[in-house]
């Protein structure tokens, strides 16, 4: 038998695709709201539906440290809910924030709840 064609199967270069679900497109989608100063502490979801729709409920908690990541937070807070995210095959219907927290000392830090639904498309 002789070798003179290519290999049937080719050498796997040991590098995957990573494929990232709804959640993680989620989680990157706040943190770059929240311009990459926030860290997740807390994240929840939970199945939502109803008669005509179906999707899920994001629950999280988000801690931002220092003066420019407090900075940073209030921004989150204000912008979360008018923001319009691009997560494929998700709608956001809801973008609320149900909590905050600001402490000054011994190091100013805000702590921020928010809820998010989200829709799967049809």
């Amino acid at each position: 038998m002789s070798s003179d064609g290519p290999p049937l199967h080719p050498p796997r270069s040991g590098l995957r695709t990573v494929r990232r679900s709804t959640t993680d497109r989620l989680r990157e989608a706040l943190l770059a709201l929240a311009e990459q100063r926030g860290e997740v502490l807390v994240h929840r979801e939970k199945a939502w539906a109803s008669i005509t729709f179906a999707g899920t409920r994001h629950t999280l908690s988000l801690r931002f440290a220092g003066s420019e990541a407090v900075a940073a937070g209030e921004r989150f807070v204000a912008a979360l809910p008018e923001h319009e995210f691009a997560i494929p095959g998700q709608l956001v219907a809801d973008a609320t924030v149900s909590e905050v927290e600001h402490r000054l000392l011994p190091d100013p830090r805000l702590m921020v709840a928010c809820e998010l639904l989200l829709l799967e498309e049809a």
